[in-house]
């Protein structure tokens, strides 16, 4: 399996524990939940039910004959009720082996019967607080998760030690899935698929991205062809109007009032709507750096590298890609890809100055780190700054610029940077990053080595 080796590690930690433990483990559909705690299950004795999406008699009679079949070897009869089920698992368990109860799409018990958290709850208060016992609870949708599992008004509050958000690969991670591929690849396969390992495997490490694009998206036959329409089938209603505000900020409308204006819905909906969206990990809304969180300059992206390339490319031109042809539309798609991987290759170097900050190879630890845009009062006019990291002070700041371009970085490009940190007076020390796909005039070389700047290509993000 590749990577999880903090999640693997987080659940030996609690596995070797010999108290009671109690983790909730939640991420979106297709992260790769369930691949973990089939790995962890693996390795150890564990009862492992898969949740379906049946009713509450139909769900307890699968839980009453993986919980016999696992201590007897034999089922004999369905428990009456869940209550008798859980009480049958406390009177198994042994001071001297761990018990292990996985539940995998809790949300799928939950929905069928709410009382089921009440259940838990006392099996936990009148018992299995005092056993060995491990349990985990895991699901998909992550606002009934945080909110109906975790949150002060469940019955399961205060009961939980642990709990576990299982998010995406970062560009690094996603890398080992193409092998075969240049690092330049290997970051443009990221850039359209982003870190869903689902969504990586779907994509043949022996073919080109173009010959992927047209087999693996573009085909009509093909996983990944509908796979966004269909996932927000399956999470949402009205998804008709989540289609509209997912296509609007992928082609570049991304604050409430121009998304609200361009589907022609009322933007007071449009608010209810992106904040589902951002419970469900598919857009999130970022402010300036150095803003306040209550911040009104907030914009929205699609924090999905594959439901961004989707509703640009797949959704808004579907009847003209049809008409042109599988092959012919990944040629052309890839013709314009610089365009769309900017801001994307923006968010990996995010993505590589925290991994250096948690090694602690950066001038500091930044407290405040992401895109800004303002007024540069020097300018007097709107400016913005790729990367801001600022540190505890607030005297003391990185900035970034990134270009995902062929040609080398012009000087032009190092005095657009310099000039924009004027913007931040208070910040006294300065340190000047440069990231840049196709490299570097010979002149901006030799600035940046008299001034101290960083230049950084490709190959360094992989170091």
């Amino acid at each position: 399996m590749i990577g999880r080796k903090q999640e693997l590690a987080l659940l030996e930690k609690l596995y070797q524990s010999s108290s009671f433990q109690f983790l909730i483990m939640y991420g979106r559909r297709r992260v790769g939940k369930t691949t973990i705690l089939q790995a962890f299950a693996k390795a150890h004795d564990c009862i492992f039910f898969p949740a379906q999406e049946k009713n509450d008699v139909l769900n307890r009679e699968d839980f009453s004959q993986t919980v016999q079949e696992h201590y007897t070897g034999d089922y004999l009869a369905p428990f009456p009720n869940w209550e008798k089920a859980l009480s049958f698992i406390e009177k198994q368990c042994r001071p001297d082996k761990r018990t292990v109860l996985i539940i995998d799409e809790f949300p799928f018990l939950a929905s069928q019967n709410p009382s089921i958290k009440s259940i838990f709850q006392h099996a936990i208060d009148h018992g299995w607080q005092n056993k060995n016992i491990f349990l985990i609870l895991c699901g998909s949708s992550v606002s009934f998760m945080i909110n109906e599992v975790m949150g002060y008004k469940s019955p399961l509050y205060g009961r939980i030690t642990a709990h576990l958000e299982v998010k995406p690969f970062d560009y690094l991670e996603s890398a080992e899935f193409f092998p075969h591929y240049t690092q330049e690849e290997q970051l443009l396969a990221y850039g359209i698929l982003g870190g869903i390992p689902r969504y990586l495997n779907a994509f043949d490490p022996d073919q080109g991205i173009t010959e992927n694009i047209a087999e693996n998206i573009l085909s009509e036959n093909a996983y990944l062809h509908d796979e966004p329409q269909l996932l927000l089938r399956m999470e949402l209603r009205e998804p008709g109007v989540y289609n509209s505000i997912l296509e609007a900020i992928a082609n570049g409308t991304n604050k409430v009032s121009a998304i609200a204006d361009r589907i022609h819905e009322d933007r007071s909906k449009c608010t209810k709507y992106l904040q589902v969206l951002q419970n469900i990990r598919l857009v999130k809304k970022i402010i300036p750096c150095g803003q306040p969180k209550t911040s009104k300059k907030g914009i929205y992206i699609i924090a999905d590298h594959y439901y961004r390339f989707w509703y640009r490319y797949t959704f808004s031109q579907k009847n003209y890609y049809f008409l042109l042809g599988e092959e012919k539309a990944a040629q052309e798609i890839m013709d314009g890809i610089s365009d769309y991987m900017g801001p994307i290759f923006e968010e990996i170097c995010t993505e590589y100055l925290l991994r250096q900050a948690k090694a602690h190879r950066l001038p500091f630890i930044p407290v405040q780190l992401g895109k800004w845009w303002g007024t540069n009062p020097v300018l007097r006019q709107q400016d913005d700054i790729d990367i801001l990291a600022i540190d505890k002070t607030g005297h003391e700041g990185i900035f970034c610029e990134c270009k995902y371009r062929s040609r080398p970085m012009p000087m032009e490009e190092y005095d657009d940077l310099v000039i924009a940190t004027a913007a931040f007076p208070q910040i006294t020390k300065k340190h000047l990053l440069f990231f840049s796909k196709g490299g570097y005039t010979k002149p901006v070389i030799e600035r940046a080595q008299k001034e101290g700047a960083k230049l950084l290509g490709i190959e360094d993000l992989f170091y």
